[in-house]
């Protein structure tokens, strides 16, 4: 059980890592970033997806629609969003936001899926909204009445509102799918996608490579090797041990690790707006996902 918990605070330390990451290089393009993130861990997996699209793709073309969807949202549409985002906004930001994943994944699933809500869960929904309103206005009224908002936070909330859409379709047909075939067949999808994308931006924004230096390789090379991999992998083993909520109530550490690295490695701000925003959207959250079986499992196996 341990073990399991050590991997999910790896997980989000590498999950924050990719907020920091695509700060850093937020001189490229999004979508360039994008594609070869998604190149990059494909020509990864494939070596360990090998026998599961050898014997099971038979799995992946019966199911090709909701592979079609994991891509063009959680693969191609977020990710795109988000390193658009990091161009307008700091990495404090949108570690923030993206802490509220959760609740907007758990308002998707009432009104779509028509999963209930009880009053707990209501309150948090709330307060986490407040904590990413205070956020995205930097805790001044001024700024939320008069709607200046960073383009880049509202960017990023669009981002995260894409990313609960992947996490329904995920939830609704993951369990259909090999783990390193379903994976590789995303990552194609994205990469097939993402090509002609780029190929326009270049042409609107010009070649980006022309002035990058190794730091700009070696981003993306973690981005391939750690988000898109890594970090799966480490959460799929542990969500199969301890299970999918109480595995989600570790993402609350997001924005911990997110400022922690932002304020170090980028020389960010750390403002009161940021703590006592990220603090109501974790209580928010917490109070979404947290239930007394998970309490009570936790304090039992943490003991």
């Amino acid at each position: 059980m341990v073990r399991s918990y050590v991997f999910l605070i790896i997980t989000v330390i590498i999950f924050s890592g990719n907020l920091l990451v695509g700060k850093a290089i937020s001189d490229l393009p999004p979508i360039t970033i994008t594609f070869f993130r998604c190149l990059i861990a494909l020509l990864i997996v494939i070596p360990f997806a090998w026998k599961q699209l050898k014997w099971q793709n038979h799995v992946l073309i019966e199911n090709w629609k909701p592979l079609f969807g994991f891509a063009l949202t959680g693969i191609v549409t977020f990710n795109v969003l988000v390193y658009l985002a990091l161009n307008y906004t700091s990495a404090i930001n949108a570690g923030i936001v993206e802490a509220s994943t959760p609740m907007f994944a758990v308002i998707l699933g009432f009104f779509i899926l028509k999963e209930r809500l009880n009053k707990r869960q209501l309150f948090g929904i709330g307060l986490s909204f407040v904590g990413a309103v205070w956020v995205l206005s930097n805790g001044s009224i001024n700024m939320l009445l008069s709607m200046q908002f960073n383009p880049g936070d509202l960017i990023m909330l669009l981002a995260i509102i894409v990313w609960a859409v992947y996490s329904l379709l995920v939830k609704q047909h993951n369990h259909k799918f090999p783990i390193y075939s379903s994976i590789v067949a995303m990552l194609s999808i994205g990469v097939v996608f993402l090509l002609p994308m780029m190929l326009v931006e270049w042409y609107f924004v010009g070649y980006p490579f022309v002035q990058t230096d190794i730091n700009h390789w070696l981003g993306l090379i973690y981005l391939g090797i750690f988000p898109s991999f890594i970090a799966l992998m480490l959460w799929n083993l542990a969500v199969a041990d301890i299970g999918p909520s109480l595995s989600s109530v570790f993402l609350n550490l997001l924005p911990v690790f997110t400022t922690i690295g932002a304020v170090l490695f980028l020389n960010e701000t750390l403002l009161l707006a940021h703590v006592l925003g990220g603090l109501l959207v974790i209580v928010g959250v917490l109070l979404v996902n947290m239930n007394l079986s998970n309490i009570k499992y936790f304090r039992k196996h943490i003991a």
